[in-house]
């Protein structure tokens, strides 16, 4: 696995939008980029950034424009600008090979995961999940979010079990903070594992499987000795959906060697016939060890993620921890 070198104080990070452009919320994007600053960091933004657009730009454009930061060398590190609807239509415009011969960090949550998971999978260079460029726009910075950016400058840290989540999304006009007890979840009474720790976005997770950028296989054979710790994210898919793309991901042999999986609360929960997540979880997953209701994805707090690293992820009573080698 290739840990490219973290960025520094002083350092120069890039910022793209290979999903959406930032120009229907600029004001908060700005203070998140403020506080990018006040951490010592330089920015620069590529063409299509604030846009005010679904897509940051045509689909050659974001290609074009993510790689180039990875070609330009006076970039540390690479952040989507912010998640959105399409960045899967850009993966044939992206110089593969570029960011195969010039490894930096790249850090996306939600939608990007699409480039993140290729890249970790395919090509073994590991990636951050959790954050976006335009995450880090509340004062004062939650714990979580100081958590973040000290995984993006090297630091080792240890992720615990929130004492309270937040019931409702962050962009809702009414969200008020965490208000809501958190217990994580399991069909074991308690867990301590360790493994290739790897996943991203369920909701976009589904359209890779098959595709010319599943290299899941191969990911396996290369690390199967270590096993794998999968973690999902799931936006809004309904407990039936999420319930058929767990079978899928099984038929397709994503689950070999696995030694645990750590699916996050659902945003926005749904069913059509009566299912729950909870069924959806014990009926797909019978043989392998799974928390959720986890601190990952799309509800506050959330943890971030390195894709490709060594992952040793402790559960007991409703509460758990996760923490990361770079090995």
């Amino acid at each position: 696995m290739i840990y490219p070198s973290f960025p520094k104080k002083h350092d120069l990070l890039g910022i793209c939008a290979p999903s959406a452009g930032v120009g229907h919320k600029e004001e908060s994007y700005d203070l998140s980029i403020a506080t990018l600053e006040s951490k010592g960091f330089r920015i620069m933004e590529t063409e299509h950034v604030r846009i005010n657009d679904p897509r940051g730009g045509t689909a050659e454009e974001r290609g074009q424009e993510l790689t180039s930061l990875f070609l330009n060398k006076e970039v540390a590190a690479v952040l989507a600008a912010a998640g959105g609807d399409f960045l899967y239509e850009i993966l044939p415009y992206i110089n593969w090979n570029a960011l195969k011969n010039h490894p930096k960090w790249m850090a996306g949550a939600s939608d990007p995961t699409s480039i993140l998971f290729t890249y970790t999978t395919k090509y073994d260079v590991a990636t951050i999940y959790g954050f976006n460029a335009g995450s880090f726009d509340e004062d004062p910075l939650p714990s979580y979010l100081i958590q973040a950016l000290n995984l993006l400058q090297g630091k080792q840290v240890i992720q615990r079990t929130s004492e309270l989540h937040s019931s409702k999304p962050s962009f809702a006009d009414d969200y008020s903070g965490p208000d809501t007890p958190t217990e994580w979840k399991a069909n074991v009474k308690s867990l301590s594992v360790s493994g290739r720790c790897i996943g991203g976005c369920m909701d976009v997770l589904k359209d890779l499987i098959g595709t010319t950028y599943d290299s899941v296989k191969h990911f396996i054979r290369r690390y199967e000795a270590d096993g794998f710790i999968w973690y999902f994210d799931n936006f809004s898919m309904s407990a039936e959906n999420f319930y058929r793309t767990l079978l899928q991901m099984r038929y397709a042999g994503w689950f070999e060697h696995t030694n645990a999986i750590l699916i996050g609360r659902v945003l926005f929960p749904s069913s059509e016939t009566g299912m729950s997540y909870h069924e959806a979880i014990t009926r797909a997953l019978p043989d392998i060890p799974v928390i959720y209701e986890a601190d990952i994805g799309h509800t506050v707090p959330s943890f971030t993620m390195i894709n490709g690293a060594l992952a040793t992820l402790q559960y007991h009573n409703g509460k758990g921890k996760i923490s990361f080698k770079l090995k």
